[in-house]
């Protein structure tokens, strides 16, 4: 993949965000640039993720997403209410007590996500994955091995634009697709949210709402997307470590090694604090 100097100047995408964010949203929360994803090319017609990927594809309605009836995955009887509609999203989970969520975005990537949930499971740890839709087309069964194993899948858009840039009909798109591919992987529609870098605005959580997801930022962000070494990783992590708190990391975008490497290191020194790791009721 390529690397972040890819991007617009920081600063300018910042910028830029800011600008429209404030003309059209009551908040913009900075998440810092990540790797841009290339488009994925049409996955093999063969294949548990081809029939996914098809769903979700150029070919099915992704606007009316969650405008039709429930589908057959959700229990019989079983109506879910849709959250209400937030001026600015969730920072950090204190009803979870004295723990501490784990959150990854941008995934899943075959390089670095297994080893994430390997780590997770000898710790039997939980954490979110907020997956792009536009990864999650190969990834299908990284998606089901998350549910199975009792993380929660959020839904990070399906190529992580700007939100605030997008027309209404885009940002429905990139929200509808990306819990389409998330409901088929897992047999369950997303509840959670994450817009990319970080930046909302009104229109967002109203979709977000509608399709029933709530929105959810962070309160330590890692900067590992920097790839600032691992000791950095660590210390930025036990040093914002509080009841409630929800880190930010990444398992794709680009090289996340030093991301898992940390995630061995700081993930007992929680345990260890007296911390859960938690994840909220799915």
């Amino acid at each position: 993949m390529e690397k972040d100097h890819m991007l617009p100047g920081r600063r300018t995408v910042l910028r830029i965000a800011a600008c429209t964010a404030a003309a059209a949203a009551p908040l913009f929360a900075p998440e810092r640039p990540r790797t841009p994803l290339r488009p994925t090319a049409a996955p093999p017609a063969a294949g548990p993720e081809a029939a996914g990927a098809a769903g979700a594809g150029a070919g099915s309605d992704a606007s009316a997403y969650r405008l039709r009836p429930m589908t057959a995955f959700e229990p019989a009887g079983l109506t879910r209410a849709r959250p209400a509609v937030r001026q600015r999203p969730l920072l950090s989970l204190p009803a979870l007590g004295h723990s501490v969520v784990l959150t990854f975005d941008d995934g899943p990537d075959r390089r670095y996500t297994p080893d994430i949930l390997k780590i997770l499971r000898e710790h039997r740890a939980r954490a979110m994955f907020f997956v792009c839709g536009e990864m999650a087309v190969r990834g299908g069964d990284l998606l089901r091995a998350m549910a199975d194993e009792g993380h929660i899948v959020g839904n990070h858009s399906w190529s992580h634009p700007l939100v605030p840039r997008l027309a209404p009909s885009r940002i429905r798109d990139e929200l509808g697709r990306t819990s389409e591919i998330i409901e088929r992987s897992t047999g369950s529609a997303p509840r959670w949210y994450r817009a990319p870098y970080g930046a909302w605005n009104r229109l967002s959580f109203e979709i977000g709402a509608e399709l029933g997801m709530e929105p959810l930022a962070w309160t330590v962000d890692t900067l590992d997307w920097r790839e600032p070494g691992t000791g950095s990783i660590v210390a930025r992590v036990m040093a914002g470590a509080r009841p409630g708190a929800v880190v930010l990391s990444h398992d794709a975008g680009g090289d996340r090694s030093q991301s898992v490497a940390a995630l061995r290191r700081y993930l007992p020194r929680l345990l260890e604090a007296g911390y859960g790791i938690g994840v909220p009721a799915r």
